[in-house]
């Protein structure tokens, strides 16, 4: 059994960690020992001494981020419970050995059950991102779990947590942890992709989306397509290899354009006419025509609770804009991905786009991350990607 620091919280802030939820403001502690430090893995008591959980210990306004609600006696045969249980959950997704996709988040934070982790599966090569210190020292361990699970088809683990570790607390770099570099190549779907999780943005591919690619398929045969903030062209691919009329992507980077001219030429049976431009999406929209399908991924518009307001006023007017020039009968794919933005706000900037647009627009679907980034039922919060299909007449 491991001897914990011990942290008490006030008799009142005790009930949300009965409930379950995995955060800890610091406002809600009320003794802890002087010298802790960040990432320290601490025990967590109410005012009369009855255990409530386990976590790591923070400087910071979320000051212990759970990862247990009982008692650890071997931090080793814990990890590698959590990662097995994880690993269970994407086989019953039917996502291990499939024949049509080899890449997938295996840790996806509080959903399971591992605040502050991440980790994505990409043909052999797992990705590692840390954004707590605590998780971020346990990379030892958690390599060491992922050859006990996956043995032979692990060949290299890659760390990537640099860019997302509080930089005042730790000085990292990104690097592998064990193998080297392979092609870089995964099927989604059937579909392939080239992924460079050492240069591009997150782990490499944005996984999350990979449910919604697949839907946007089944709506844009024979349509002229736009795909806005197209990163390496995951909704592009999915529109060519479905035989689409013609399709646009746009992106702010040249980089990810190269990618995205890369991966939908790696599936484009029909020679679908792919044309890309380099630039802002809203600037595009002035000089661009008319589409049947169009899609608006764009990266979070507010990381914190102050920039939810301009995020808001964002979404709309980029609604707006695709409702100018999407033809009647059309559709438009339009998502947000600004944890600060719940879907009632969300929702609410789009139904005020539809409004000044003067257009009749109805909702097809309701739309979320998919189901290897699944969210713990005790963390709302964790419901990060929002999205809706539209039918605009």
């Amino acid at each position: 059994m491991h001897d914990f620091p011990k942290i008490t919280l006030y008799s009142i802030k005790a009930e949300a960690v009965k409930r379950f939820h995995p955060w800890i403001f610091s406002g809600a502690i009320k003794n802890a020992p002087s010298d802790l430090k960040d990432g320290e893995i601490v025990e967590v008591y109410t005012e009369g001494g009855d255990f409530l959980a386990t976590g790591h210990y923070s400087r910071t306004n979320i000051a212990v981020k759970i990862f247990s609600f009982r008692k650890i006696k071997d931090l080793s045969k814990f990890f590698l419970e959590k990662l097995q249980q994880a690993y269970s959950l994407r086989q019953n997704l039917s996502l291990v050995n499939s024949e049509t996709t080899n890449c997938y988040r295996l840790i996806a934070t509080e959903g399971d059950g591992m605040p502050g982790l991440i980790i994505d599966w990409y043909n052999g090569t797992a990705v590692l991102q840390a954004s707590s210190i605590g998780m971020y020292q346990q990379q030892d361990l958690i390599v060491e779990c992922l050859q006990e699970i996956y043995g032979d088809k692990l060949q290299a683990v890659y760390d990537k947590s640099a860019s997302v570790l509080p930089k005042s607390l730790i000085q990292t770099e990104n690097k592998y942890l064990l193998g080297t570099r392979g092609d870089g190549e995964v099927l989604e779907y059937g579909h392939r992709f080239f992924v460079d999780w050492e240069e591009g943005q997150k782990t490499g591919l944005f996984l999350d989306q990979k449910d919604n690619r697949q839907r946007l398929a089944k709506y844009v045969s024979g349509k002229r397509v736009l795909n806005t903030f197209c990163y390496s062209g995951g909704f592009s691919v999915y529109a060519a290899k479905a035989g689409a009329e013609l399709i646009h992507s746009v992106d702010s980077s040249a980089k990810a354009i190269e990618w995205a001219k890369h991966n939908v030429a790696l599936n484009n049976p029909q020679d679908v006419p792919h044309e890309t431009f380099v630039g802002d999406v809203f600037d595009f929209f002035k000089e661009s025509a008319s589409y049947d399908a169009i899609v608006l991924d764009p990266p979070a518009f507010a990381k914190t609770q102050s920039a939810r307001h301009s995020a808001v006023m964002a979404y709309k007017s980029l609604n707006k804009q695709a409702f100018a020039k999407v033809r009647p009968g059309g559709v438009v794919f339009t998502f947000s991905c600004s944890q600060v933005v719940g879907v009632e706000q969300f929702h609410g900037a789009v139904t005020a786009a539809a409004i000044e647009s003067k257009r009749q627009v109805r909702v097809l679907e309701y739309l979320t991350q998919a189901g290897d980034h699944p969210t713990s039922i005790f963390h709302p919060e964790g419901r990060y990607l929002k999205g809706l299909v539209l039918s605009v007449d």
